[in-house]
C-alpha cells in the first residue's frame, strides 16, 4: 500500500508551505479563536484535498511553475474542509477527530461554532481576492453544499426508506462537492478548456464519492484506534450509509432495530453483526471501486507527468485503505 506521504511527493514542498501559511492566514486577532484554529491545523491530517488541488495545478501547468493563486486555492480548500469538520463535530457530538480532541471538547460548543464560522468567513474573503468570478462561484457552491449535506443527514436520521441514490447525493454534498469543484477551479486557474475543466470536476466528484464510501465501510471494519473516533458511530447516530442500506435489502429485520433507534440492550451490536454477515460490505467495496475507476478515466485524458500519475494512484490509495 502506497502511503499518502509517498503519493504526494510531487507536491511535498508545496504542502509544507501550505501548512505554514494556514496558521498565518487565520490571524491572531482573537486569542481563543486563534488557539482553536491553531489546534485544528496542528492535528496532522493527510491534507488530501489541498494535495489534489496542487497535483491538478501541476498537471495542468506542465513545465511551468504554479501560480500564487493555485497555492491560495489549495489553502482555501483546506480552510473550508476544516470549518465543515468543526461544525460536523458539534452536530455529531464527537469527542475525537483523527484521534485528537475536537474543538468543542477542548473549548465549548459556542467557541467551536464561532471557530467554524470564522474559518468559513476567512476562506470566503481569500476566495473573493482571487479575482476570478468562475472560481468564486464554484467554491461558494461548495459551502452551500456542505450545509445542504448536513441538513439532509439530520433530516434522514434512522430513515430506513432512504435509497442508495439519496445516500450518494448526500455524500456528494458532504464530501465530493469540495473535491470536484476545487479540482475544476484549479484547472480554470491554469486556463484549461471548458471540456477539460469538466473532466477535472468529474475526477474530483468520483474520487470524493469513492473516498466517502470507503470511510463508511471503515466505520464497520476499522477499529476506534485506526478511525480516530468510535467504530460504528454513524450507525449509532442514525446516519445510514451504504453498508446499512445494502443490508436492509437482504435482512428486513435490521429495519426493526433501526426504527426503534437501538433502544433495547444489544440492538446496536446485533445490527453490526447483521451488516458484517451480509454481502453489504463487499457490495459497498464494489460501489467505491466503480467510482474510483470513473475518476481515473477522467484524469487519464491529461498529459503524462508525475503529478498525473499521483492523481491516478490516489484512486488506488483510496481503495487500499480497506485492506
Amino acid at each position: 500500500m502506497t502511503s499518502s506521504t509517498l503519493l504526494f511527493s510531487p507536491v511535498e514542498t508545496d504542502l509544507q508551505l501550505l501548512t505554514d501559511n494556514l496558521k498565518q492566514l487565520v490571524g491572531a486577532r482573537h486569542p481563543i479563536l486563534y488557539a482553536a484554529a491553531e489546534h485544528l491545523f496542528s492535528v496532522h491530517g493527510k491534507r488530501v484535498r489541498p494535495a489534489i488541488v496542487l497535483l491538478i495545478s501541476r498537471t495542468t501547468m506542465p513545465n511551468q511553475e504554479i501560480t500564487p493563486k493555485h497555492r491560495r486555492l489549495a489553502e482555501i480548500t483546506e480552510m473550508i474542509h476544516t470549518a465543515s469538520l468543526v461544525h460536523d463535530d458539534v452536530v455529531d457530538e464527537s469527542e475525537l477527530r483523527r484521534g485528537s480532541p475536537t474543538v468543542h471538547s477542548l473549548f465549548n460548543n459556542r467557541i467551536a461554532v464561532l471557530a467554524g464560522d470564522f474559518l468559513f468567513a476567512q476562506s470566503s474573503w481569500y476566495l473573493a481576492n482571487l479575482d476570478n468570478l468562475e472560481v468564486v462561484k464554484l467554491l461558494s457552491k461548495v459551502i452551500m453544499d456542505l450545509a445542504e449535506g448536513e441538513i439532509q443527514q439530520g433530516l434522514n436520521r434512522f430513515d430506513t426508506g432512504m435509497s442508495i441514490n439519496a445516500y450518494l447525493e448526500k455524500s456528494y454534498y458532504k464530501t465530493a462537492s469540495l473535491v470536484a469543484n476545487s479540482s475544476k477551479a484549479a484547472g480554470l486557474l491554469s486556463g484549461v478548456s471548458a471540456e477539460l475543466a469538466e473532466d477535472l470536476y468529474s475526477y474530483g466528484q468520483n474520487l470524493g464519492l469513492a473516498f466517502q464510501i470507503v470511510d463508511d465501510i471503515l466505520d464497520f471494519t476499522g477499529s476506534t484506534e485506526t478511525l480516530g473516533k468510535p467504530a460504528a458511530s454513524d450507525l449509532k447516530s442514525g446516519n445510514l450509509t451504504a453498508p446499512t442500506l445494502y443490508t436492509l435489502e437482504e435482512t428486513p429485520y435490521l429495519e426493526t432495530l433501526i426504527e426503534r433507534e437501538f433502544a433495547q440492550e444489544g440492538d446496536l451490536e446485533q445490527a453490526i453483526t447483521l451488516i458484517k454477515e451480509s454481502s453489504a460490505i463487499e457490495r459497498s467495496r464494489e460501489l467505491a471501486a466503480y467510482h474510483a475507476k470513473l475518476a481515473v478515466e477522467h484524469i487519464s485524458k491529461f498529459p503524462d507527468c508525475d503529478s498525473r500519475k499521483a492523481l491516478i494512484e490516489l484512486s488506488d490509495y483510496v481503495l487500499s485503505r480497506l485492506y
